[in-house]
């Protein structure tokens, strides 16, 4: 029999149906794959109890034929996720040992559905970063090496726990969370699918907020019918969460395959930026020919307030950060340091707990925020962000069914190679994908190629609002022209 780890969900799900392995046989050889990977530090914390617990429920679903869609696949979560019972704390040592009392909406749906928790998966703290090196719990490693390297490499950020975990055969998919890129950037980097779907399509209740009106959450898995699968479960309307749109969850994985001749795909000129990388480019082009040899239709497009997406995200995005985490001070949960009066208790709380990105950030959003900055910074990005969302609309208006972009601007760089000395360095990371965000658009990332050095590139497609349908056909196009990839296993 095929080793159990490396089949897909989609694989997993038929075998469980025909009776080929059980749920528990296929948790626990994840759950030895964990183990033997514990250098990639990929999971913060892991739940074998409560996970082979909820194997041995869904196989006695399967059994009586009352298995949900997911029953009996075993998934990790990244640690920004509330789980009832289990610790979750946003890979920040202000949140200590914080165990929640509730469950986030998208986690119950998953459970609902049958799926089984392997344990939380590591991401940059508060989910702030692009490399997944400022988790308190220290970075991730990439499964993927350059070619005669042994040097580790990051998985991309923030949900780089669910990347590396879901590329180094660890869990069947996980949960991931988006703000400026976070799904798409590491899926990305480690040869996995990331979908981050429009925003409202999936709850934020119960998940740790960065930026509200840029935070949504969405699947990283092996294949772009997996990550369908899995966006059918996470998806949906919620009334706890103001922001998630009431219209219904179509069956995503029933786009798979489905014809994409006669769509127009947009190739916009902004994003060809000077100086990017002749593969990053030559990658995107085989992209647009695979897309036209299926029947698609290419047209250049212009997206004119691109060049500005990167400087406003960084002013919305920290405002945000900086209003969500006041709530942190030390008085209700998680660490509490001691001082003189309340205000040093909460000076004292907040310079012991947060880490030089996060603080950097909040200093960042406050400053943005401040009196006589506020219309100078604040107003003026979200004017901007009004525009970015007007050129896409305008694209969209032309007939354009979604637009083809690289995914990121190089392939995944090594631990501390990057924005030490300038943070700037590290956010360019984020210039193809940040612009998604901040329209509200859904965008998937899929493999498809590899760099000169061994290393997995993907492109990413974006799609319009609510159609993450057209996305999985077109993803579903270029993962059958590229081929699926898999690391070389070193640890």
């Amino acid at each position: 029999m095929t080793d159990l780890t490396s089949l897909t969900l989609a694989e997993a799900r038929k075998g469980l149906a025909q009776k080929s392995f059980t749920s528990l046989e296929l948790t626990d050889a994840h759950l030895s794959a964990i183990e033997a990977a514990r250098v990639l530090n990929a999971f913060v914390l892991e739940t074998p109890e409560q996970a082979r617990a909820m194997a041995r429920a869904a196989d006695g679903k399967i059994a009586s034929g009352e298995g949900g869609p997911l029953a009996g696949i075993p998934l990790g979560i990244k640690d920004l996720f509330a789980t009832r019972g289990v610790r979750t704390t946003a890979c920040s040592k202000i949140l200590g040992n914080f165990v929640p009392t509730y469950e986030s909406t998208v986690t119950s749906q998953l459970w609902r559905d049958g799926a089984v928790m392997l344990g939380k998966l590591n991401n940059d703290e508060f989910a702030m970063g692009s490399s997944n090196e400022t988790s308190c719990f220290g970075p991730v490693g990439n499964p993927w090496r350059r070619e005669g390297s042994n040097a580790t490499l990051v998985p991309g950020g923030s949900s780089g726990g669910s990347a590396s975990a879901v590329a180094a055969l660890l869990c069947m998919g996980a949960t991931a969370t988006d703000t400026g890129g976070s799904i798409r950037q590491p899926a990305a980097f480690t040869a996995t699918v990331g979908i981050k779907p429009t925003y409202g399509r999936c709850s934020r209740w119960g998940i740790v907020a960065f930026a509200s009106s840029l935070d949504q959450a969405g699947p990283i898995a092996r294949s772009v019918r997996d990550a369908a699968m899995l966006l059918r479960s996470m998806a949906g309307h919620d009334p706890k969460d103001t922001t998630s749109v009431d219209i219904a969850v179509p069956d995503y994985e029933a786009a798979i395959g489905r014809s994409v001749k006669g769509m127009k795909i947009g190739i916009p000129r902004e994003y060809r930026l000077d100086g990017m990388p002749a593969e990053i480019e030559k990658l995107w082009s085989e992209g647009a020919a695979w897309l036209e040899a299926a029947g698609a239709e290419l047209v250049e497009v212009s997206l004119p307030h691109t060049k500005y997406a990167l400087p406003a995200y960084y002013i919305v995005a920290p405002a945000e950060a900086s209003s969500n985490l006041a709530r942190y001070d030390g008085v209700r949960y998680g660490l509490r340091e001691q001082g003189r009066n309340i205000i040093e208790m909460y000076e004292n709380t907040r310079a012991e707990g947060f880490g030089a990105e996060v603080k950097r950030r909040v200093m960042i959003g406050t400053y943005v925020l401040s009196a006589g900055y506020y219309d100078a910074y604040y107003l003026r990005a979200q004017k901007v962000r009004t525009l970015i969302k007007k050129d896409f609309e305008d694209c969209f208006a032309k007939g354009v069914n979604a637009i083809l972009t690289p995914a990121t601007p190089s392939a995944a760089f090594g631990i501390g190679e990057k924005g030490g000395a300038d943070p700037v360095e590290m956010y360019l990371n984020d210039i193809f994908t940040v612009t998604v965000n901040m329209a509200g658009l859904p965008g998937i990332a899929v493999p498809a190629g590899k760099d000169a050095q061994g290393l997995p590139l993907g492109l990413q497609l974006i799609g319009r609002p609510f159609d993450e349908e057209t996305l999985f056909s077109l993803g579903e196009v270029i993962e059958e022209a590229a081929g699926r990839f898999t690391p070389v296993r070193w640890w």
